[in-house]
Order: C-alpha cells, then structure tokens, then sequence
C-alpha cells in the first residue's frame, strides 16, 4: 500500500511531500530482511545499513526501532551524478523502517525523482529508472 504520510507517533511531525509511507503487514525484522531480498533481486546495491534505535542506546537515549537503509544502482545514479554533480547529494537513496507505538512498521521513501528534475535540472529520461523503486519498496511489503 503507498500512501502520503501522515503522523503515526504521539506528536505531530512535519514532512516533505516527496515522502512516500508504506506499510509493512510483517514485523520489523522481517520487513528489514523481505527489503533487502527485494533490493538484491533487483540488482540494487545496498551501501548501508543503519541501525538508529541502536545508536540511541549507545548514546545513553531510546529511540523506536529505526533503521535507515542506503541504496542504489551504480547503472541509475552515475548518469544522474554525469549531468549534474550537485545531485549527488540526493544519492543513494534512503529508507527508513521504523515501528509505531502499536507495533505497526512503516517504510518511509524519499522519492527524489522530482527533486532531481526540478532543483537539479536533470533530465527525465535519466531520472525514470529511479521512479520504479516506490513499486519495488511495496512489493516486499505485499
């Protein structure tokens, strides 16, 4: 299911449009596993993994479980990057997994696409192998 985030925590949050909601019907670690099965099906690179609740506790705090997963496909960023150096900081792409109060797990995507085309000015045609990754992030969670 994709839909606009809305807040799902005790405190109202504020959010970019670009950000897609997905929810997951599988507990966290199995939604973290099924995401990165998909990603590796799909020649996706993962480039990290990082556990945030995790960093939280090192620091002494709590935090929901989060993970924030970075990824990419060299073959559908480096042209991206080649007519625009500055969109290199929209790259690789993000994820976040995060568990609600109520168990609920959510996968939040930044979809850059517009982003890239608009603020970078990069053409269309080689944003448009990244507008299929909402479909691959659901698809683990269906």
């Amino acid at each position: 299911m994709i839909q606009t985030m809305t807040a799902r925590t005790d405190a109202a949050a504020a959010f970019p449009s670009s950000v897609v909601t997905l929810q997951s019907k599988y507990a966290f670690e199995t939604t973290i596993s099924r995401l990165k099965a998909a990603l590796a099906a799909h020649g996706v690179t993962l480039f990290a993994d990082i556990d945030q609740s995790a960093a939280a506790a090192r620091a002494g705090m709590s935090l929901r479980p989060t993970r924030l997963l970075l990824f990419g496909n060299p073959k559908a960023g480096t042209p991206v990057m080649e007519a625009n150096p500055h969109a290199a900081l929209e790259l690789p792409l993000r994820a976040v997994v995060w568990e609600d109060p109520g168990s609920r797990v959510w996968v939040d995507y930044q979809d850059v696409t517009s982003t890239l085309e608009q603020n970078y000015k990069v053409d269309a045609n080689l944003i448009a192998p990244l507008t299929q990754v909402p479909t691959l992030l659901s698809g683990a969670l269906a």
